[in-house]
């Protein structure tokens, strides 16, 4: 288990899926500070450590991020700029956002 509580296994899951940005798809650079790979909740629940929820993206996009909703950080100037968007972002991130939809609706 890192210190994020994510397990080894699941942590392995994510790296193996998430190869680049969930949200911008730069590739991850390590000698990088803002294009280095972070560890994101995408509904910013701590708790909720699973595969539809935790991602890899890079450090601009977690920042920028941080504690908004997904939706209305779409609005935000940084995905502006960037181009980021309910339609641009990875599947793993649209599908989250479908089951977000859904669970409005339970």
């Amino acid at each position: 288990m890192n210190k994020w509580n994510i397990p080894s296994n699941l942590e392995d899951k994510i790296r193996d899926r998430d190869k680049f940005c969930v949200y911008c798809h730069s590739e991850f650079n390590r000698n990088s500070y803002t294009k280095r790979a972070t560890w994101e909740h995408i509904d910013n629940n701590a708790k909720n450590i699973s595969e539809t929820n935790i991602a890899l993206c890079c450090a601009s996009c977690n920042a920028s991020k941080g504690t908004k909703k997904i939706l209305s950080w779409f609005n935000a100037p940084f995905c502006r700029k960037n181009k980021i968007n309910m339609e641009s972002v990875a599947d793993m991130v649209k599908s989250q956002l479908n089951l977000q939809k859904c669970n409005l609706y339970i």
